[in-house]
Formats: structure tokens, sequence, C-alpha cells
């Protein structure tokens, strides 16, 4: 999704579809005479579609794992309750003189809501690994919230902020399917520190090092030339400035995590192979960043710098989640899980 979105905004097809939930005001697909504009931005689209059926197949799966069938069920009720509420926001705002296109929102808004309401009484009711259920109920509202948000971003002519948080929450949502995949394979019950308390504070400085990063380039890119579409100009930051700005805590993220990874070995600790990883991502996030900077924003440097921002925020959620190890390591994982499906996974 982050791949094509960055191609939808890097190849000017931001408005490739003009309307929202339809692609034009008399059809849901591109039209030839949109050109390839249109199929970039229906081929997004399409793509939060295929990736929102993805999220439900991992919910239901993982509720009917950790919570049986009368969990599988309740969600299920929940959905069609929320298409429900959807449906009669939908006629509301018909009511009220937002016929078409314009009241899907609504029936999104009332869809969100009542889904919302499910992830809640799911987390109230399931037995065990409250861990998983929460994460996968994350992606899921997650992925709905960004369908929204890009109608909004459609509707509000590519507004740079609204296009940042656009990309921000799929980062968001990569770093929260890295946290389901790492927890999936851990032994619930409780859990304690694996590594030496400085480290574990470096780690998290580490962190914030990382979201200012990201923060910074997400207002530098939101500030320059790829705006999305041709007639889309954009006024305020200096895109410029901004770029010196944002290198500022890169740097400070290299080191840091250089200084990281050579502790990790030194200590042996095991999550230093995760460490070489976010390295790596680093370095080449580093050399990306400073050749566009040097030649002009390419937008396949762009996009390639995009997609490593989330390819570091996803090594990094890893790293945070093994600074704790499991504190009864000798209990195997699998045969644990229903032997100690009473305790919560914290």
């Amino acid at each position: 999704m982050i791949a094509t979105g960055g191609a939808v905004r890097l190849t000017g097809s931001g408005l490739g579809c003009s309307e929202w939930p339809l692609c034009t005001p008399e059809s849901l697909v591109p039209t030839e005479a949109m050109g390839f504009h249109g199929v970039i931005e229906f081929g997004n689209r399409t793509l939060t579609g295929l990736v929102g059926i993805l999220a439900i197949i991992v919910l239901l799966t993982t509720l009917r794992a950790v919570g049986g069938r009368r969990s599988l069920a309740a969600a299920l009720w929940f959905a069609l309750g929320a298409l429900g509420a959807g449906a009669a926001a939908w006629g509301l705002a018909a009511v009220a003189g937002f016929t078409g296109a314009a009241g899907f929102p609504f029936f999104t808004g009332g869809l969100i809501l009542v889904t919302v309401a499910g992830a809640v009484h799911s987390l109230r009711t399931v037995p065990e690994r409250r861990d998983l259920a929460a994460l996968a109920w994350v992606v899921l509202i997650g992925v709905m919230a960004q369908a929204f948000v890009g109608g909004i971003t459609v509707l509000t002519q590519l507004n740079p902020f609204i296009v940042g948080f656009h990309y921000t929450l799929s980062v968001v949502l990569v770093s929260v399917t890295a946290a389901y995949l790492v927890r999936m394979s851990d032994v619930p019950g409780p859990r304690e520190l694996a590594v030496p308390l400085w480290f574990a504070i470096l780690s998290h400085a580490t962190g914030l090092a990382l979201a200012a990063t990201i923060f910074f380039g997400v207002l530098t890119t939101g500030s320059g030339p790829h705006s999305g579409d041709a007639n889309v100009i954009r006024e305020g930051f200096d895109a410029s400035a901004l770029a010196h700005v944002h290198s500022w805590p890169g740097y400070v993220l290299a080191l840091l995590v250089a200084v990281l990874t050579a502790a990790a070995w030194a200590l042996r600790l095991p999550l230093r192979r995760w460490l070489v990883v976010l390295a790596l991502v680093i370095v080449v996030q580093v050399v990306v960043g400073v050749a566009q900077a040097r030649n002009g924003l390419p937008p396949l440097l762009v996009g390639i710098h995009m997609v490593l921002a989330a390819l570091s925020a996803a090594a990094y959620t890893v790293i945070v989640l093994r600074l704790k190890r499991p504190a009864n390591p000798s209990v195997d994982g699998v045969a644990s899980a229903g032997a100690s499906s009473t305790v919560p996974a914290k």
C-alpha cells in the first residue's frame, strides 16, 4: 500500500480519480479518458480493499484460535451490525441532502464506530491472548480508517497534512502487523527485561529519534515538489530548510543504532541480529536520502525512501518487543498455549 500510494503521489495521480468512493461521478472504475493516472489511483484503492480482506481473515482466525466459536460468532454479529449502522447513517445522510457518493463518508463512519464497539466487546470477553486479538482489531480498524482518510484526501484536493497523516497511518499499521507476528510466536504470560536497563533506555531513545526522523520526513515531502497532482501547488513550509531539519534526527538515529548494534554483539544479546537488520535499513536510507537531495528529488528515490522508512519502523518494533522475554523461558511456547490460557500476555 505504501509503495503504490507513493506511486500515486509521485506520478501526479493523486486526483486520477476525481471522486470518492467512485472514480468519476458516473463510474466506479477509471475510464479510458483518464489515462494511466486513473489506473494508478484506482489500483491503490483496490489494494486497500485487498488488505482489508486479509485483515478480516487474520482477525477471524485469531478470534477463533484464542476465543473459540463464541468469540468468532460475536465478531460476525458485530460485523452485521456495522453494515446496518453504515446503511442507516447513509440513509440519514441522504435525508439531510447528502445523496449518492456524498453520503459514503457517513456510511464509513457508522461502520467504523460499530467495529470499534465490537473490538471493545471482544477484548473484554476473549479468554486468552488479548494481545493478539487487540493487534488484529487495530489492523482492521486502521485499514478501514485508512480508506476513510484516503477519501478525505481526495475531497480536500490533496491537502498536505491529510496526505501526511495518510502515510503516517500506513507506517503505524506496518508496525502493528510486525508486532502481531512477533507476539504470535511468543509464550503467553509475564515477561521480564532481557537486556541491561541502560540498553532498554537507549533503545527507547532511539525510537524517539526514529519517530522524529519520520515526522520531519513527512513534512519535508509534503512541502516538496511531489504534491500528487500537477495543478496542486504547495505553499507554506520551506522544503529545503525542512530537509536539513529532517536530516538531524536521522544522523542521531544512525549513531544510536550503531551504538546499540555494537553493544548487542559485545554482550551477545538475542536481538543483535535484528539490530543488524535495522542498521542496514538505516544505512541504505541515509544513502538514498542524500542521493535524492543531491539529484533534485527523483520520484523513484523518493518512493524507495518512503518504503524504507516503513521497514525501519517495522524492524524497530521487533527490537522493542525483544527487549523482554518470557519470565518462564523453559516453558515451550506451543505446549503452553493451552496450559497458560488463563494467564494474560503482558
